[in-house]
């Protein structure tokens, strides 16, 4: 039984990180969108908007919630909790923390609220990918892994992604 959960777990986190990763790009575009003209503008976000509802309310959220519960249903099965796995947990925290900017981006975009440029939120939209790098190591490698060698290569991480970024940025002007 536990391994069939696990496997539900992991389909949803999928699934989450999926939804997560798209529902910025959208914003981003629709960001943009609202620089356009006109009737450009006014088909644009109409068209953005359907899809970020769509991806965000029949997508994200589901995965999000079923992920938390296939989770905390293996964890029951599990017995126990190692340290590595506390751990891991506390990214997750940060991961939901995360999930739920998304949401209040959501219900702003929603409003016709852009608070942000597009280039914030490309910036924002690399949160996940250091939460994903972080939990799927510490999930995969366990006890293996040094605290410390962790987080130093994690902070790396995260220097050569805003060096890219700052690249990128670049190259688009």
């Amino acid at each position: 039984m536990y391994f069939y959960i696990k496997a539900l777990h992991i389909i949803f986190i999928v699934t989450w990180f999926s939804g997560m990763f798209y529902i910025v790009r959208l914003f981003i575009y629709n960001t943009e969108a609202q620089e356009k003209g006109g009737e450009e503008k006014r088909i644009l976000t109409s068209q953005f908007s359907m899809m970020i509802k769509r991806l965000w309310m029949g997508i994200t959220w589901p995965s999000a919630i079923l992920t938390i519960i296939f989770g905390g249903w293996m964890a029951f099965l599990y017995g126990s909790v190692p340290e590595w796995l506390w751990i891991k947990l506390w990214f997750v925290a940060g991961l939901y923390a995360y999930h739920f900017t998304l949401h209040k981006i959501y219900t702003n975009e929603m409003r016709g609220i852009f608070s942000y440029s597009s280039q914030q939120l490309r910036i924002w939209n690399e949160v996940a990918t250091i939460f994903l790098i972080a939990i799927v190591m510490l999930a995969s490698v366990k006890q293996s892994m040094s605290v410390v060698w962790g987080l130093v290569g994690l902070a790396a991480f995260v220097a050569i992604l805003l060096s890219a970024i700052r690249i990128y940025k670049t190259l688009r002007k």
